[in-house]
């Protein structure tokens, strides 16, 4: 009786002193989730995709107040998710591609007839997406971000390549879109022509994943 009784006891400690199982439902959110907010974890090495959010334009100006310069319908970027950790937190991702199709881009610049190509260079580079709502796009180590523009001239076609050593931007669940707001470009080199600065403002909505759901922050 004295053995089953110290039996006993010995268990009732033990189920005080082990950790309790912690359900699967109580796992950390992460900074990236598709389903809503606090929804199902977006997965390393997940593909992300966006294009400009419907009836806006990518717009590249010569000063922040002024509306001089290139304004684009069609641009879209993907993105690889490398990083996706608890929230709050920051996730990080390698953007792979950004595009613009000079076929919906004008220019109100003068002397300048049309836009040939913008390309950026020096992909891949890093954003990195946090909590808080911002979103920083920064390049490999000891490169730079570069665009390089061709734009129509009478005289024939001049390059210009602006250069920024990095982007801010912000992210918004409402339709899970990013914002970038008069990020400056300097031009590294060009003809007169060529603006000496750019201002880059355009906002990409939905972010989606592979299967084409909506991207949250949480």
């Amino acid at each position: 009786m004295r053995t089953r009784t110290l039996l006993t006891l010995t268990a009732a400690v033990a189920a005080l002193t082990l950790p309790a199982a912690v359900p699967a439902s109580a796992a950390a959110t992460p900074v990236l989730t598709t389903g809503g907010a606090g929804g199902t974890p977006v997965a390393a090495g997940e593909a992300l995709t966006a294009s400009l959010a419907s009836g806006t334009s990518a717009t590249f100006y010569s000063s922040a107040t002024g509306t001089s310069g290139i304004s684009c319908t069609s641009s879209q970027f993907s993105a690889t998710v490398t990083d996706n950790p608890a929230a709050p937190g920051t996730a990080t991702e390698s953007l792979n591609a950004h595009t613009f199709d000079a076929a919906g881009c004008t220019t109100n610049v003068t002397g300048v007839l049309g836009v040939s190509s913008i390309t950026v260079d020096n992909l891949p580079y890093t954003a990195a997406v946090s909590s808080e709502g911002t979103i920083t796009v920064a390049p490999a180590e000891g490169s730079t971000i570069q665009s390089t523009v061709k734009l129509r001239t009478l005289l024939g076609t001049i390059t210009c390549v602006y250069r920024a050593t990095g982007l801010t931007g912000t992210t918004d669940n409402t339709d899970s879109g990013i914002s970038f707001t008069n990020q400056q470009f300097t031009k590294a080199s060009g003809s007169s022509l060529c603006f000496a600065n750019a201002y880059f403002t355009a906002k990409y909505a939905p972010v989606t994943d592979a299967s084409g759901a909506p991207v949250f922050i949480n």
